[in-house]
């Protein structure tokens, strides 16, 4: 893997923690705190992916993030404690490509990081067996075993744990479930997500009903267990 992850925030707490926990998962990492000085770094080493907050001392965020995309397509994932709608709108109209409100998880950071550089096709060495909980998924082989025990899944409903599994912690709606599932175009209903996920706790969990692997997210949709 070994992308550089440019991680830009002013609390060295969360850049601590960003840096820990994405280190682990096998990226490289730096740091900034100041806009300006992050707005250098980017232009020097030319980073994979950056996670930028709104509020920084030299250059806001936004003003950071605008900049950047006059010169790069480079993935922004916004990391803030603004909680208003209005401003993540106006970040994702900026050019970012997801984003984050404070306080998040730290596994939430790194599945959400892993799925835009999926998009960006920036991860193109990522390993072919992805392991989350105590399954064992293959992406090549479109297998999953838990234990060392194969699980039969169809085609959809391996793409849908896998989809799940590889943003940890996140929460779906069924419609983004369908549209990654099947693209904008697919003329299905919500409610087929769910007999997709009935089907699914039914292979995966030891117990359905009070499931471990795949979480409904009330009023929301569904999530894969942290």
């Amino acid at each position: 893997m070994n992308e550089l992850i440019l991680v830009v925030d002013d609390e060295p707490k969360i850049t601590k923690l960003a840096r820990d926990y994405l280190e682990k998962a096998g990226y490289r990492v730096i740091e900034s705190a100041d806009g300006r000085e992050a707005l250098s770094i980017f232009r020097h080493e030319q980073p994979a992916l950056i996670v930028l907050d709104l509020n920084l001392p030299g250059m806001d965020g936004l003003d950071l993030c605008r900049t950047i995309r006059r010169e790069s397509d480079v993935p922004i994932i916004m990391l803030t404690a603004r909680v208003e709608e209005t401003d993540q709108l106006i970040g994702l109209e900026l050019g970012a490509d997801d984003y984050i409100t404070k306080p998040f998880s730290p596994r939430t950071l790194v599945a959400r990081i892993r799925a835009v550089l999926r998009r960006a096709g920036g991860e193109v060495h990522q390993p072919n067996i992805f392991r989350a909980a105590d399954l064992e998924i293959d992406r090549l082989g479109f297998r999953v075993t838990r234990n060392g025990e194969n699980i039969s899944l169809s085609r959809t409903e391996f793409n849908l744990l896998l989809l799940l599994a590889e943003s940890q912690g996140q929460a779906f709606t069924r419609a983004q479930i369908l549209n990654a599932l099947h693209g904008y175009a697919y003329e299905g209903y919500d409610r087929s997500v769910d007999a997709h996920i009935k089907n699914l706790r039914r292979k995966l969990e030891p117990d359905p009903v009070n499931p471990n692997y795949i979480l409904t997210v009330f009023g929301v949709g569904y999530k894969f267990g942290e």
